[in-house]
C-alpha cells in the first residue's frame, strides 16, 4: 500500500520527536486512525473516554515534560469536545497541537452531517489553525503548527478533511510557484536583557529595605537562583498557585501561596514590602499585591506581553528566569535590615502552627484541612501531585508541604473543574516510574473522573511503578461555589444546584479492580495515606469530609463578612454547621494552643 496523507501526518510527528498522542476515534479521522494502526510501534496512543480529557492530557503532558502535547479528535462533536482542555492549555501558555477531522472537501459548505466551521470554532483558542486542502500542503501545515505551538507556547490546530486522509502522500512538493518547502526543527528564542537594564533592576532591589519576591510557573526551573537572590536580599518568597512546586515549603522564608487561596504571611509581606520582584508569574489578583505606589517593582518574564500587566513595574527583564537571576546576583548587595527577614520567618512559623491547629479542630466527620495535613509527611519522594478545581484547592494551596524534587500542577488561569484526573493520567504516562496523586472533589469525580478511572484500568499495568492514588474529597456538595455564594454573593446555599448525589467511589474503584479505602474517622487518615502509597495497584481514597469547614481567605474584607452574615440571615440550610465550624476556625488562629 502506498503511503497516504494519514501516514505522512504521523511520520511528520515522528520526525518532530513526538511519541505520544491522546485521542478518541471517529469516522472523521478514519484515515489517520488507519495509519495509526500501521505506525503503532512508533506511538504511545492513549485512548481516553472523552475528547475533552484528551486535550487536558495533552496540556498536562506539556506542563510536566516541556514537550508539545498532541491530541486528536474526529470532526464535528469530537472537535467541539476538545475546546475546554485546549483553553486550559492556552491560558496556562502550554504548547499543544490538536489534529481534527472534517467533512469531505466536496461536502463543505453544504450543511452536511457533522459539518462545523472548525476554522471559526478554533480561531479564538489557537495561535494557528489551518485546514489541509491538498496533499501537497500537509508538510508545511504540520511543520508550521508544531513550530508555532512551541515558539508561542500556545495551542495550534490542523484540520484534515476525511477524503484527504486516504489520498497518496506528497512528501516532496514540486519545485514550482505556490508550493512551499519546510523543514523539521525549532530554534528556541533566548532573549537577553541588556547590561544596563540588569544594573537598573539591581539598583532598585539594592535600594529597597523590605523586599518581597513573587514567583510563578516561569520560575519552575529557577529554584536555586530564587533562593540565592532571596538570601542575598533577605527577602521572603510567595508563590502563585502554578508556581507551588518551584520552591519547597520547608524553606523558612517561603510564605506559601498568595491570593484567595493564599496564606496570611504572603498577605502580610505584600502589604508591608517596599520593593517587589516578580519572577515568571501573571498572578491575576492585584488586590493581593502591594498597593499601587507602595513598592518599586522589577519583573522577569520570558514574554514581553506579560510584564507590568498586574502591577506597575519600573524595570522589565525579558529572558529565562534562571539566567536573568544569575546575572543579577553579582550586582546585589547583602541587606542590613535583618528585622524584615526575621519577621517573615516568624510569621511563617506561626502560620504553620495555626494551620495545624485549624486542621486538628473536630468536624463532622473529618476536617478537610486535616486530610492534607496528614498527607504532607507521607508523600513519597518525587511524587507528582495533580489538583482539580474546588474547595480542596484551598487546602492543597495552603496545607500541602511540597518538597524538593516533587512536581505539582492544576488548571491555573481557566480554573476548570474536571482537570485533576486527566492531568494525573498524563503525568503517569510521562513518568511511569514516579508516584502520582490526583486530588479530586466529588463533583469533579462525577463530572468526568469516574469515566477516566476506566482509562486507568486500561493502561495501569503498563506503568513500571503502579503507584497511582486518587483522593476523592467526598462532601456531597459543590463546596467551592457554595462558599462563594455565601461570601461573595450574600446568598445562602441553593441545595438544588449545590448538592452532589451520594455515590460510593470506593465500591466503584473495587469494581474496576483497584484498591479502595474509605475513611470516615480522622484518626484513620495517616494509616490510609500510608496504605495508599504502598499498594501494588492504583488506589482510590474515598474520604468523607465536612462541607461546613470554611475556606477562609488570608484577609477577610468587610464586604465578604457582610455578605456571609447576610447569607446566614436568609436561612442557609447548613447554618448550624457552618456557624460552628467558622467559630472554630477563627478561634484556632487566635487562641494560644494551650487554651484549646
Amino acid at each position: 500500500m502506498s503511503e497516504t496523507v494519514g501516514d505522512f501526518i504521523l511520520q511528520r510527528l515522528t520526525d518532530w520527536g513526538i511519541r505520544r498522542i491522546f485521542g478518541f476515534p471517529g469516522d472523521g479521522i478514519n484515515g489517520i486512525m488507519g495509519a495509526m494502526g500501521r505506525a503503532a510501534e512508533r506511538f504511545d496512543y492513549v485512548r481516553v473516554r472523552h475528547e475533552e480529557m484528551a486535550a487536558f492530557m495533552a496540556g498536562a503532558h506539556a506542563k510536566f515534560t516541556g514537550e508539545i502535547g498532541v491530541c486528536m479528535a474526529t470532526s464535528g462533536p469530537g472537535a467541539i469536545h476538545l475546546l475546554n482542555g485546549l483553553y486550559d492549555a492556552q491560558m496556562d501558555h502550554m504548547p499543544v497541537l490538536a489534529i481534527v477531522g472534517q467533512s469531505a472537501r466536496s461536502a463543505i459548505g453544504s450543511d452536511y452531517q457533522q459539518e462545523v466551521d472548525l476554522q471559526v470554532l478554533f480561531q479564538d483558542v489557537c495561535g494557528y489553525v489551518e485546514t489541509v486542502l491538498s496533499p501537497v500542503q500537509v508538510r508545511q501545515v504540520m511543520d508550521r503548527a508544531i513550530r508555532i505551538a512551541a515558539a508561542r507556547r500556545t495551542v495550534t490546530c490542523v484540520i484534515v478533511p476525511n477524503d484527504i486522509q486516504e489520498l497518496p502522500a506528497v512528501k516532496h512538493p514540486p519545485r514550482k510557484h505556490n508550493d512551499i518547502y519546510t523543514g523539521v526543527g525549532y530554534a528556541n528564542p533566548c532573549p537577553v536583557p541588556s547590561d544596563a537594564d540588569i544594573k537598573r533592576a539591581a539598583d532598585i532591589l539594592n535600594d529597597g529595605r523590605k523586599v518581597a519576591i513573587l514567583i510563578g510557573a516561569g520560575a519552575m526551573h529557577a529554584g536555586d537562583q530564587v533562593v540565592a537572590v532571596a538570601n542575598k536580599l533577605d527577602a521572603g518568597v510567595a508563590k502563585a498557585l502554578l508556581g507551588k512546586a518551584a520552591l519547597p515549603d520547608d524553606l523558612p522564608f517561603v510564605t506559601g501561596s498568595i491570593g484567595l487561596l493564599g496564606t496570611k504571611p504572603s498577605w502580610d509581606m505584600m502589604n508591608d514590602c517596599d520593593t517587589l520582584l516578580m519572577v515568571g508569574t501573571t498572578f491575576p489578583y492585584s488586590e493581593f499585591l502591594p498597593e499601587e505606589g507602595q513598592a518599586r517593582a522589577v519583573q522577569i518574564d520570558i514574554d514581553p506581553r506579560n510584564v507590568s500587566m498586574r502591577y506597575p513595574t519600573e524595570v522589565n527583564l525579558i529572558g529565562d528566569s534562571a539566567q536573568v537571576l544569575e546575572r543579577l546576583l553579582p550586582l546585589l548587595r547583602p541587606k542590613e535590615n535583618p528585622d524584615w527577614r526575621e519577621r517573615i520567618e516568624l510569621n511563617v512559623r506561626k502560620w504553620w502552627r495555626d494551620l495545624e491547629a485549624k486542621a486538628m479542630e473536630p468536624a463532622n466527620p473529618i476536617n478537610p484541612q486535616r486530610i492534607f495535613w496528614e498527607l504532607s509527611p507521607r508523600l513519597p519522594d518525587n511524587t507528582i501531585i495533580c489538583g482539580d478545581c474546588g474547595s480542596h484547592t484551598n487546602w492543597y494551596a495552603r496545607d500541602v508541604k511540597i518538597r524538593k524534587g516533587m512536581m505539582a500542577s492544576l488548571s491555573g488561569k481557566l480554573a476548570t473543574m474536571g482537570s485533576g484526573m486527566p492531568y494525573a493520567i498524563a503525568a503517569k504516562f510521562a513518568y511511569p516510574e514516579r508516584p502520582v496523586l490526583a486530588i479530586v472533589g466529588d463533583g469533579a469525580m462525577q463530572m468526568n473522573g469516574n469515566a477516566e478511572m476506566i482509562t486507568v484500568k486500561q493502561y495501569w499495568k503498563q506503568w513500571s511503578n503502579p503507584c497511582f492514588v486518587v483522593m476523592v474529597l467526598h462532601n456531597d456538595d459543590l463546596n467551592q461555589v457554595t462558599w462563594e455564594q455565601r461570601a461573595l454573593g450574600g446568598d445562602p446555599k441553593f441545595s438544588q444546584s449545590q448538592d452532589v448525589e451520594e455515590f460510593s467511589y470506593a465500591k466503584y474503584a473495587e469494581l474496576l479492580g483497584f484498591k479502595a479505602i474509605r475513611v470516615d474517622r480522622p484518626e484513620d487518615l495517616g494509616t490510609a495515606w500510608e496504605q495508599a502509597f504502598a499498594a501494588d495497584r492504583p488506589v482510590l481514597l474515598d474520604i468523607i469530609s465536612d462541607p461546613d469547614v470554611p475556606p477562609l481567605p488570608p484577609h477577610i474584607t468587610w464586604k465578604q463578612a457582610k455578605d456571609y452574615m447576610t447569607a446566614l440571615a436568609k436561612g442557609d440550610p447548613d447554618e448550624g454547621g457552618i456557624i460552628k465550624q467558622s467559630l472554630r476556625q477563627v478561634l484556632a488562629g487566635i487562641l494560644p494552643h494551650s487554651q484549646r
